[in-house]
């Protein structure tokens, strides 16, 4: 077999560098796909100089002909097909881009492409989360690169980070914003006052969320991200499915308003820490953050992520988590790292995702925490004192305490507590022996607190 030009050293095949070209093909033209296309063609002399060689964007696929349009439109060179997996096998293409997203129909593409021993750059965080440790040994079996950078975070270099410059280190906790439209519905009901139906309808016509925005609202796009970002971190093995994870649609204004002034911001946070006995404690939920705290001050669609490392300490990262120019940015950047290797002839830099995990994870009913609680009583007198006793029966004592009359609701009120430390089962068993009591008139409502 004829060894492929990008596994040997240039300078052994004579030439300059600008007389090859990496040949990328594109598979998926929506917002990302389209970014792809502006950044590899309107970028292409600042590309050429970093790289050293032309990177072209020789085919693109998609199933839309209104999308393959805009490509022509754009440059009538390029090859346009409606089949993925044609363009995976074609000659003409070094490195395939994987961004259609989904799992069954990417696993299938990104196999086709490395058995076809192209490189592979996806944003599939998904993909990635559920398949990543079979579809990264049949990277390394078939010498291929396979990057994620856009995966997690955006434009953030995170998965660098954490993969290259960290690498020497005992990372001891990784906590961030790491959803971008939780981020912005949370920051427009405090900036705004506005209900979360009307926050997540304004984030739609922003273009900060999906039509269907069950994934980013629900916690299930950050347990995506938080699998990915616990094998980069502790060498864990984690399914999404195991990661406790709530998202942001309980939050109430009140609760937004409460926090104000309690001194804390409510913040879709994504949690992994190594604890001192060994287990890890992973989570995604809205969480009260101290106004002191960096994650605090991270508004709108920006993603952030606080690293804590055992001997660089405190690493703070931010910017913007999504759209076509941060995620194509990073995409665009993956591609160029691989032409930098290829051109280079550097082996490929794989990377061993676990296949299984020998780690523990903490039950989330094992968690120590304070708590901010929301009861919803009868206006009655004596319901505080006996609310406070039942509480104290359980070992929950209470640091904090504001008690309002709901306006427009004749003879309720709401009860805002803020817990020292207590154990999580402990508090979820006192709030379900409480709201079995007619001392309440609605399910109670608890939001961790992040030191």
């Amino acid at each position: 077999m004829t060894p492929r030009w990008c596994l040997l050293p240039w300078r052994l095949l004579g030439g300059s560098r600008l007389d090859r070209e990496i040949r990328v093909g594109l598979c998926g033209c929506g917002v990302i796909g389209e970014g792809l296309v502006t950044a590899l063609l309107q970028h292409a002399d600042v590309i050429t100089e970093r790289v050293g060689a032309p990177v072209r964007l020789a085919a693109v696929a998609d199933k839309d002909p209104a999308r393959l349009d805009i490509v022509r439109a754009q440059d009538e060179r390029i090859a346009l097909v409606d089949d993925a997996f044609e363009l995976a096998q074609r000659d003409d293409v070094d490195v395939v881009v994987e961004l259609i997203g989904g799992v069954e129909v990417a696993d299938r593409l990104v196999r086709a492409a490395l058995g076809a021993k192209k490189h592979v750059v996806t944003a599939n965080k998904a993909l990635l989360a559920e398949r990543g440790a079979a579809l990264f040994a049949l990277a390394e079996a078939n010498g291929c690169d396979l990057y994620f950078e856009a995966a997690v975070a955006g434009a953030i270099p995170v998965i660098r980070v954490v993969r290259e410059s960290l690498a020497s280190d005992h990372i001891l906790s990784v906590r961030g914003i790491i959803n971008g439209t939780s981020n912005y519905i949370l920051s427009s009901m405090a900036n705004e006052g506005a209900a979360f139906a009307d926050a997540l309808k304004a984030a739609q016509e922003a273009g900060f969320a999906e039509a269907d925005p069950t994934l980013d609202i629900t916690g299930g796009d950050s347990g995506h991200k938080l699998a990915i970002l616990a094998g980069l971190a502790f060498g864990a093995r984690v399914l999404p499915g195991e990661i406790p994870t709530e998202g942001i649609e309980q939050v109430d204004p009140r609760d937004i308003q409460y926090a104000r002034n309690f001194g804390y911001v409510i913040r879709p946070l994504a949690i992994a820490e190594r604890l001192e006995g060994g287990a890890l404690d992973l989570r995604v939920h809205p969480a009260l953050v101290p106004e002191g705290d960096p994650l605090a001050h991270v508004d709108g669609a920006l993603n952030a992520v606080a690293i804590q490392g055992e001997m660089v300490g405190p690493s703070f990262l931010s910017g913007l988590g999504a759209g076509a120019g941060p995620t194509a940015t990073s995409v665009a950047g993956d591609i160029i790292d691989i032409a930098k290797n290829s051109l280079a002839g550097a082996p490929v830099r794989t990377w061993n995702f676990p296949s299984k995990n020998d780690q523990e994870i903490q039950e989330i009913a094992d968690l120590s925490s304070r708590y901010y609680l929301r009861f919803s009583v009868r206006d009655d007198s004596g319901v505080l004192a006996a609310l406070s006793g039942k509480l104290g029966d359980s070992g929950i004592s209470i640091e904090q305490m504001v008690q309002h009359v709901d306006a427009g609701d004749e003879g309720t009120a709401s009860i805002a507590m803020l817990t020292h430390h207590a154990r999580e089962g402990d508090v979820r068993d006192s709030l379900h022996a409480v709201d079995a009591t007619d001392l309440t008139t609605a399910p109670t409502h608890l939001i961790r607190i992040v030191e």
